[in-house]
């Protein structure tokens, strides 16, 4: 697999206020280095997490989607975010993988945070993405899926991993740190995969901190790339497939990970 070039964008989030998001990531954007393969942003950019979609939801055909749309466009990369949907009379924390053509994938996040209560607000997705870009394969994700490793979990079938990085968007507060930093170790090791956490800084309206620590990880557990924590950033780093493959084949996991198939999920 050829170098993949990633930027990731650590930012404060202005509460329920689409229009200042907007712009701040504009100008955050244009920072981001010329030869980037893959932007990502942290959950819910636009309005901050959680908040009542029957308000903030937009749709496919609304400002937000065309506001991705030009930004991949003007990059030549694919950009990612999450933001509250209204699709088919249900609402979702859906991430958005939107391509320079124009073209994109939908992820309905699956973990809904119950103890945020954005259960009560968003539907659950109900399907897994594997989405392809420089012939990487790549599983997206959102913060609270974080805590759920069979849902992260690689598969080896006829000599090939299913997935090469995993990411997750978040809104994950400075009070459970420990958490992201070990389980996105976690998921890297056991998953013999690139991890990415992009996570918000500053304060939100419900009085909660963050401190973003975003940051990559490679197949062994080390952290190669971090942000300063409670700091606005854009970072960039580059994945090395060679090396990703090497070490698969050095220490191969794959063929002795355990079969198994998920429940209730559709196809």
């Amino acid at each position: 697999m050829p170098n993949l070039n990633i930027a990731y964008l650590q930012a404060d989030l202005r509460w329920e206020d689409k229009t200042a998001n907007l712009t701040h990531f504009g100008q955050l954007l244009e920072q981001v280095a010329p030869e980037t393969d893959l932007i990502l942003m942290p959950e819910t950019f636009t309005t901050a997490f959680p908040v009542n979609p029957k308000v903030f939801a937009e749709t496919e055909e609304d400002p937000t989607m065309q506001w991705l749309k030009n930004q991949a466009q003007s990059k030549n990369a694919v950009i990612c975010a999450t933001f509250p949907l209204e699709k088919d009379g249900h609402y979702y924390n859906s991430l958005v993988w939107m391509r320079p053509d124009g073209t994109y994938e939908l992820y309905f996040k699956r973990h809904t945070f119950t103890m945020g209560g954005e259960d009560q607000l968003v539907d659950r997705g109900e399907k897994q993405l594997i989405v392809e870009l420089k012939g990487w394969r790549i599983k997206p994700m959102v913060c609270y899926d974080i805590r759920f490793p069979i849902w992260a979990r690689n598969r080896y079938e006829n000599g090939a991993y299913e997935y090469d990085l995993g990411f997750y968007l978040a809104n994950f507060p400075d009070s459970r740190m420990n958490v992201w930093n070990t389980l996105l170790q976690a998921r890297a090791i056991e998953n013999q995969a690139y991890f990415i956490g992009v996570n918000r800084v500053g304060e939100d309206a419900h009085g909660l901190h963050y401190s973003g620590e975003s940051q990559v990880i490679n197949a062994r557990g080390e952290v190669i790339s971090k942000a300063e924590p409670y700091q606005e950033a854009v970072l960039h780093c580059t994945l090395d497939g060679e090396k990703l493959q090497h070490f698969r084949e050095k220490f191969p996991l794959g063929p002795d990970w355990d079969k198994f198939d998920l429940r209730h999920i559709k196809p």
